[in-house]
């Protein structure tokens, strides 16, 4: 590896970190006029299309079972979500939010699509904001690529 490529290693990977706490902050405020938090909001937005297993959302959110879990936990304690049975796995149950869980974040859908508008405006446009989510896809898929080969470990 060239210094080049560790220097660029490194800045994208300090600027992802920042990015994150980013969004998890502005996160956080939208999330709290709903009553969520980020990351219960986070875990109710990965179950609106359709119900998924603990380890499902845990995978697509790219963060432990445990967290999930617990968060999957209080959000059924608090009536915004609901364990069904998995047809594909007795102990597995499926989360599905419950009404109260989808007008939670309706709620959150102004403020959220201001976000969005302003983000489109400051990058320069749908086209830049389009090919921003591209290449953040395609970082995604690099570093799952990297991961399962696992070269330097």
């Amino acid at each position: 590896m060239s210094r080049r490529q560790q220097d660029a290693l490194s800045r994208t990977a300090l600027g992802v970190f920042r990015l994150n706490g980013q969004f998890l902050a502005v996160s956080e405020r939208l999330a709290e006029p709903a009553g969520l938090t980020a990351a219960w909001w986070q875990v109710l937005g990965a179950v609106l299309p359709e119900p998924l297993p603990v380890s499902g959302i845990a995978r697509a959110m790219g963060i432990t079972r445990q967290s999930v879990q617990r968060i999957a936990d209080l959000l059924v304690k608090e009536g915004l979500a609901a364990y069904a049975p998995n047809p594909a796995h007795r102990r597995a149950k499926l989360l599905a939010p419950t009404e109260a869980g989808r007008a939670a974040v309706r709620r959150i859908d102004p403020a959220h699509a201001e976000l969005a508008a302003l983000l489109a405006r400051e990058l320069g446009g749908q086209e830049a904001f389009d090919e921003t989510v591209r290449v953040l896809e395609r970082l995604i898929g690099a570093m799952e690529a990297v991961e399962s080969a696992a070269p330097y470990s």
